[in-house]
């Protein structure tokens, strides 16, 4: 490339031939390596002069000066400076383009140690048998897969409103569908909610080692940063109570289901309480617990509150009471204590639910008794020997009467003030299953404050009345009228039931008040 350059120096060698043109000057400067510029002799632009120096830029007006075929790899001083500022600032870039990669992959694998140290501290929990069971592949050696949070949001369609099958304490639940056609339900954490962290390390620790065709299955679960879900088998009939406490889908449960239904549940529990590898208390039985698959078979679903026992342990005590209203015996919900016992009483309420189609949070009235819950209902009617009358009408005609009967009588067994007098789950299933098993007499179920009502509306006929919790007003009708001619023994039991049921419904106001 021709260049106008200062020349401070004579030529290195010269070429006077003729011959020599500018091309042949510079294929002879291009095959020496000393050689960094060359022109012509004469003014007809033949013959070669050679320099082996480095030059600098010349410009209009400058003296000594004269245009020179520079060759493109050698130096012109003077010229170069922004050609360093090219490379230096490519250089830079790279360098912060390696920098920023390693950062997002020292931070990928920070995130992955997290997730790794979380399952880990799963692991050591009892969860798994050791924490090499946690494998690279995301999975363990019971088939619980650490699911990446991208797949989650791709099954589950960005968590739109259109996949959210409802939401509960732990966070909102949203159906999703894994590449291979799986269908799952996926559990997602409430940020910030504390309650929901100690419920999600409780399920994995729990649920991932039982193996019940009456279970919910745990099909894994995802961990990033704050983001924290549970995956599980997708249940197509969702809950029991989507089914039996509405009128219209009530109708499909018929006998031969709810039968099913009620066999399942306690297949359920025996396996939580006897047959597990851990002994679990699940201490949250209810009919938004228990799942239904495509064919209405029951899996009793939600760990997070579950506990779990020694082999040779009757009964714990806590002081953080959870669970929910109606569902609780009264010793757990006084006095915090709770034992296999407890999910028995459970049972039982959730079978009188079953058999009647009514919930148990009610008061009902029959004949002038009024009763705070269905068990109490359940026990005015049988002490009168008219227990058919709780009945859900529309089992009219499906029902055998001999079994229906035993099958209250069964729940008013479970559903005993004293956890010493509830059978526990054995008993409990041999009594379903078996009409030669002789049943003893049930004593008071808890929580059921009984009294005459002196006046009721005739608008208010019916066995439910209404919903709600308890509160003062509702214990108001009791008249002075209503002690005399009772002795001062039943005066002090209803007293003492009053008491209990009072400060039943003050704890469950606690309950439901949200964390500050």
């Amino acid at each position: 490339m021709k260049q106008s350059v200062h020349i401070s120096e004579s030529p290195s060698s010269i070429k006077e031939d003729s011959s020599l043109g500018p091309s042949d000057c510079q294929a002879i400067c291009w095959n020496n390596c000393s050689c960094t510029a060359c022109n012509t002799i004469y003014t007809n632009g033949t013959g070669c002069r050679f320099w082996g120096t480095k030059f600098t830029q010349a410009y209009a007006g400058d003296a000594n000066q004269e245009a020179l075929y520079v060759l493109s790899s050698s130096r012109v001083t003077g010229n170069s400076w922004w050609i360093w500022v090219i490379i230096a600032g490519v250089v830079l870039v790279v360098l912060l383009l390696m920098g920023f990669l390693y950062y997002l992959r020292r931070k990928s694998k920070g995130e992955r140690k997290m997730e790794e140290a979380m399952l880990h501290e799963l692991a050591t929990s009892n969860s798994f048998s050791d924490s090499k069971d946690v494998d690279h592949d995301g999975k363990t050696a019971h088939d619980l897969k650490l699911f990446s949070f991208d797949s989650i949001v791709v099954a589950s369609n960005n968590f739109s409103s259109e996949n959210k099958l409802g939401e509960g304490g732990f966070g909102p639940v949203y159906k999703g569908k894994l590449p291979e056609g799986q269908e799952i339900a996926v559990k997602r954490l409430s940020r910030g909610s504390g309650q929901g962290l100690v419920e999600f390390k409780n399920e994995i620790r729990l649920i991932a080692r039982l193996q019940h065709m009456n279970l919910v299955r745990l099909l894994g679960c995802c961990i990033k940063g704050e983001e924290k879900m549970l995956i599980y088998e997708f249940m197509p009939n969702k809950s029991l109570d989507f089914f039996l406490f509405d009128p219209a889908r009530r109708k499909i449960l018929d006998w031969k289901r709810r039968h099913n239904i009620i066999e399942g549940i306690a297949q359920g529990l025996l396996y939580l309480h006897k047959y597990s590898r851990l002994r679990i208390i699940h201490r949250d039985l209810k009919a938004s617990n228990i799942l239904l698959d495509h064919d209405l078979n029951p899996k009793i679903s939600d760990f997070g509150m579950a506990r779990t026992f020694g082999r040779n342990a009757s009964e714990a005590n806590t002081n953080r009471i959870v669970g929910t209203y109606g569902y609780m015996p009264p010793e757990y919900a006084m006095e915090g204590i709770f034992s296999v016992k407890s999910d028995v009483y459970s049972f039982g309420v959730l079978l009188l639910e079953i058999v009647s189609g009514r919930k148990n949070k009610s008061f009902y009235h029959n004949d002038g008794a009024l009763t705070i819950n269905l068990a109490g209902y359940a026990w005015e009617l049988w002490k009168e020997g008219t227990s058919l009358q709780l009945v859900d009408p529309m089992l009219e005609v499906f029902h055998s009467s001999t079994q229906m009967l035993r099958w209250i009588h069964i729940a008013l067994l479970c559903v005993q003030e004293s956890a010493a007098d509830r059978p526990t789950m054995s008993a409990v299933i041999s009594m379903l299953t078996n009409e030669t098993v002789p049943l003893p007499n049930p004593n008071l179920p808890a929580f059921s404050i009984h009294h005459a009502v002196l006046e009721l509306d005739s608008h208010k006929g019916g066995p439910e009345s209404c919903s709600g919790s308890v509160n003062i007003s509702e214990m108001e009708v009791i008249h002075s009228h209503y002690w005399e001619g009772i002795g001062w023994t039943t005066a002090y039991v209803g007293i003492k039931q009053m008491i209990k049921a009072m400060f039943y419904a003050i704890r469950k106001e606690e309950y439901s008040r949200p964390p500050k």
